[in-house]
């Protein structure tokens, strides 16, 4: 079983127990981070579409590293340009510990407590909805309400455009 995951704008194919160096991730030594998989093999294959977030890929950071130095050279010739510098990559060193799909995991505990905190996520989530439709409603007549005002702005202001025009040719012609 095998997975093709991405992580830090690369993919890469990985199998459970794997180590492997990845772009830094912002999460503390020894945490458990999730990875984006964008492919699942085993018996049958998983990709795209609604299959495809069934599937987990968990990792384990054992460790922050920087990587191999690389060294930058920039010269012009016949100008005397020339200038070194150097780049090292923030990297992780992280193991892969699971790849599950339809959430049925080696820790059933965890996947049960998982589930009744994504249960519980949902149910405040459809009221908060259901609340913000009525005041997109009330916003409509008030946009309604300020396009008028902004018509009688423009009215005025085209009405003293030309009593301004006449007092300079009457400053003109005197």
């Amino acid at each position: 079983m095998y997975a093709i995951v991405k992580t830090g704008g690369k993919q890469y194919r990985v199998e459970p127990g794997q180590r492997l160096l990845v772009e830094r991730l912002a999460a503390k030594e020894g945490d458990v981070v999730s990875l984006q998989p964008l492919m699942y093999r085993s018996d049958d294959v998983v990709f795209g579409g609604g299959d495809l977030e069934k599937v987990t890929v968990s990792a384990r950071v054992l460790s922050h590293e920087r990587g191999e130095k690389l060294r930058v050279f920039k010269f012009k010739p016949k100008r005397g340009y020339r200038r070194r510098t150097g780049h090292r990559q923030d990297l992780t060193r992280i193991e892969v510990t699971e790849i599950a799909l339809g959430g049925a995991s080696a820790k059933a505990a965890g996947s049960k407590a998982a589930a009744s905190k994504t249960a519980a996520a949902r149910k405040p989530k459809a009221p908060a909805a259901t609340e913000s439709k009525p005041p997109a409603a009330e916003s409509k007549p008030a946009a309604a309400e300020s396009k008028p005002e902004a018509t009688k702005q423009s009215k005025p202001a085209q009405e003293s455009e030309p009593a301004a025009k006449t007092e300079k040719e009457n400053g003109d012609g005197a």
